[in-house]
Order: C-alpha cells, then sequence, then structure tokens
C-alpha cells in the first residue's frame, strides 16, 4: 500500500513573511502619500491567511485587513492615513502581518512595518542631507584618530556582492508589474509576479545572512 505523502508540520512563528516595503512614511504637506501600498508576498507552495493589526488602528484605514494569498502569488494592502494632524508628526506606529495556513489558527510567521508621519518631504530631504554630512565627519575625525598602519584591523561585514545583489532584489520589487499599464516605465522593465517573488524570496536571504554576520 501507498503512504500519503505528509507535509511537515510548521513550527508556530518561525515561518519568513514576505513584505515589501517594511516602512510606511506619510508626508502631511503631500496628500499621495496619504495612501500607501503594502505587498505581500507567498513564495510557498500553499495558500496563507493573513491579518494586518495596528497599535493606533483608530488614525488608519486598511482597506482588506484580513484575507488570502495563493501560492507563489501576492496581494496589495492599500493603507490610508486619516488622522494627518501636526500632534502626531514623528510618532512611529506599528502594524504587524500575520500569517497562518487557511486550515489553521495559529501564526507560522509575522512581520511589523513602521509608518510615521512627517510634516514636509523637503524637510525630511534636509534633515537627512545634513545627517549624511555630520556622519562622514564623525566618521573622518574617528579615522584619523584611530589609525594604525602596522595593527590595522578589517572588521567584518557583508560583502560588496551580497549588498549589491540586495540593491538589485530591492530595485526589482519596486519596478511596475506586467500589465500595469499606467507606469511610465518602459515595458521591458515590467516584471512578472513571479520574477518578483524570486526577488522578495532572495532578498529575505540576504537579510538573513547579513544580520547572522
Amino acid at each position: 500500500m501507498h503512504q500519503q505523502k505528509r507535509q511537515p508540520e510548521l513550527v508556530e512563528g518561525n515561518l519568513p513573511v514576505f513584505v515589501f516595503p517594511t516602512e510606511l512614511i506619510f508626508y502631511a504637506d503631500d496628500q499621495s502619500t496619504h495612501k500607501q501600498v503594502l505587498t505581500l508576498y507567498n513564495p510557498y507552495e500553499f495558500a496563507l491567511k493573513f491579518k494586518v493589526l495596528c497599535t493606533t488602528p483608530n488614525k488608519y484605514v486598511v482597506v482588506d485587513a484580513a484575507g488570502a494569498v495563493k501560492p507563489q502569488c501576492c496581494v496589495d494592502i492599500v493603507i490610508r492615513h486619516r488622522d494627518v494632524r501636526a500632534c502626531h508628526y514623528g510618532v512611529i506606529d506599528k502594524f504587524r502581518l500575520q500569517v497562518s495556513e487557511q486550515s489553521q489558527r495559529k501564526a507560522l510567521g509575522r512581520k511589523e512595518v513602521i509608518a510615521t508621519l512627517l510634516p514636509s518631504a523637503k524637510e525630511q530631504q534636509k534633515e537627512e542631507e545634513e545627517k549624511r554630512i555630520k556622519e562622514h565627519l564623525t566618521e573622518s575625525i574617528f579615522f584619523e584618530q584611530s589609525y594604525q598602519p602596522e595593527n590595522r584591523t578589517v572588521s567584518s561585514g557583508p560583502s560588496l556582492l551580497t549588498v549589491f545583489l540586495g540593491v538589485v532584489c530591492i530595485a526589482a520589487l519596486m519596478l511596475p508589474t506586467l500589465g500595469d499599464m499606467e507606469s511610465l516605465v518602459p515595458l521591458y522593465l515590467h516584471l512578472s509576479v513571479n520574477q518578483k517573488l524570486v526577488a522578495a524570496y532572495i532578498l529575505g536571504l540576504i537579510t538573513m545572512a547579513i544580520l547572522r554576520t
């Protein structure tokens, strides 16, 4: 008699969840940013249920906060900021995406996405530029003070190839999907859903490799 092949039991909370982007930034002076889209990818061979939770649900509207993703497919989750006030500037809120098998209740994996409301995109760019300049000056001073040619040690970190692959995967996820007729990007740069799933999977592996170094 042939024994039926059983799928290995998944451990609760250990399933990697692939979401892009991992940070949402809303700008008060730009209404086009008041609506953001989270893309949840399912690179697995089985369907997933998902649920979106938030630390401050009264500030946001989540369209389709619960649903399902077919195997090797993705789904877009629209998030709208509905309480754009100065008292919320700089406050970090969190969204949690929980996924589980359709036949199970326990959460197999979860991913947190932070959300921040800022007053202006121009002010943010100015602050980031000032921060980069300060970091550059600090690194230069530190290098001059600690430079020792005879006892110099090389710090370990991710290789240039790993960083390059990560950048390529992020760029691939930001490109439009095939069938998106409203995009201004040339058609030959449109990627299929499967190609984006591969990019998301590789990006997850790269992220875990970097965190272990």
